[in-house]
């Protein structure tokens, strides 16, 4: 039992029970309901206390297993959303011995464990409540349609029909006699399907957490006033002092969908003072850790300097700006115009940076990926790459069991091969009563 929507004021407040005892103690609540409710039916009814006196009115909802999210008798009561009202229902329902409060993600936990749901929908739950931008509403979406389990499944079960050859090759020579001739090929189509998923799940975590895009460069380029624009508001101080910005302001913008978050950094020289050096040393920490890198040069920039200004990013790609383009056009190859001042340019900016990020297509387009699924699927790949090079080199005996564990760790997507404590540690970041 727990309440479905927020503990706060609003119009309708939902409470939620789930169990073989739901609609009994549903019905203690709303006692004019129907001793057998029609499932799916909304009843209008009076909820009362335990003296039989009237609370509110609001809908009462029955669910009958399975056809119901978890897959179990499901109750919904959608009183007024008033936080006084809703603590009233909940302990009157508490009252009842059969009757517990439900923990993070529970509800969603047991339609997985019913079979309503393969793990990724399940998560998918989770990142669309979550989803603060419409790519990752869109992609969560299809999560839940089941986009991530497809091409999971279709790696899956031919894995592990796979295993089950070499397995009964292993255990029963003579039945299952030439059942691996083809390993070799099978385990190299495997391979690239895996390295492929695992390729598209660096777009997949991206489109879940946001990307993080640094302007950086030498003092004066313009960064702060570039900065601003592509904000639409005047976050940063601009002045023609040299080392005005002492640094790192972010701010988030959402583009073609997909969210970002836009670093402004202190500007690069070689004698700054003593704040503006620590402005610089920050500004550094952030080339480590964003997605893309905007190096925005001043007028007349040398390929020298922009070369030794770009090695600053270190390994972080790094795409070229050249700012203040309203005061001297940049050479050809010179960087993207643009001007913060005036805004020119700022829309081929914006597409060269989505380009640089994502390549073709569009960020609502990509299955939404975790770290956890990540890894899982780097470990996949990982075994079946050791796998095709034992049905080359090595025993039978090495290649089945490459092959179970790639297996193994596809299926901590899936769910398929998911342990408690797997489990434990997915849906406690749920939300309770979902």
């Amino acid at each position: 039992m727990a309440l479905a929507t927020a503990p706060a004021a609003g119009a309708v407040g939902i409470l939620r029970l789930s169990g073989p005892a739901a609609l009994e103690v549903g019905r203690r609540l709303a006692p004019g309901v129907p001793v057998s409710p029609v499932p799916r039916h909304a009843y209008l009814a009076s909820f009362v206390d335990v003296a039989g006196r009237p609370l509110d009115e609001g809908l009462f909802l029955y669910f009958r297993a399975p056809h119901s999210f978890t897959g179990e008798d499901v109750v919904e009561l959608q009183a007024h959303g008033s936080p006084r009202l809703l603590q009233l229902l909940l302990a009157r329902v508490l009252e009842d011995a059969r009757v517990r409060p439900a923990h993070a993600g529970e509800f969603t936990r047991r339609a997985f464990l019913h079979g309503r749901m393969d793990l990724t929908r399940a998560e998918a739950v989770a990142d669309l409540v979550a989803a603060d931008s419409e790519a990752a509403v869109r992609a969560a979406a299809a999560g839940l349609s089941g986009g991530l389990a497809t091409r999971v499944r279709a790696l899956e079960e031919p894995l592990r029909a796979l295993h089950a050859d070499l397995e009964g090759v292993l255990n029963f020579p003579e039945e299952a006699e030439g059942a691996d001739e083809d390993a070799g090929p099978r385990v190299a189509a495997l391979r690239a399907e895996a390295e492929a998923l695992l390729a598209d799940s660096g777009r997949g975590r991206l489109v879940r957490r946001g990307a993080r895009v640094a302007l950086y460069g030498p003092v004066n380029a313009g960064k702060s006033t570039l900065f601003n624009r592509l904000v639409g508001e005047a976050r940063a101080l601009v002045d023609d002092e040299p080392g005005t910005t002492r640094d790192v302001l972010e701010a988030r913008v959402e583009w073609n969908g997909l969210a970002l978050s836009l670093l402004d950094t202190a500007g690069l020289r070689e004698t700054p003072g003593r704040v503006e050096a620590l402005g610089i040393a920050r500004t550094r920490e952030a080339l480590a850790a964003v997605d893309l890198a905007l190096l925005v040069l001043p007028p007349g920039a040398s390929p020298a300097e922009a070369e030794a200004w770009r090695r600053e990013a270190g390994a972080t790609p790094v795409l070229r700006v050249a700012g203040k383009c309203d005061v001297a056009r940049p050479p050809e190859d010179g960087g993207l115009p643009v001007s913060g001042k005036t805004g020119e340019g700022l829309e081929p900016l914006r597409a060269a940076v989505l380009s640089r990020l994502w390549g073709e297509g569009t960020p609502a387009a990509v299955a939404l990926v975790s770290e956890r699924h990540a890894d899982a699927l780097r470990r996949t790949a990982e075994a079946l790459g050791r796998a095709h090079e034992a049905s080359r080199l090595s025993t039978l005996e090495v290649l089945s069991g490459e092959v179970g564990l790639a297996l193994e760790a596809l299926g901590e997507v899936s769910g398929t091969s998911a342990s408690e404590a797997l489990l434990d540690a997915i849906f406690q970041r749920f939300c309770i009563g979902k």
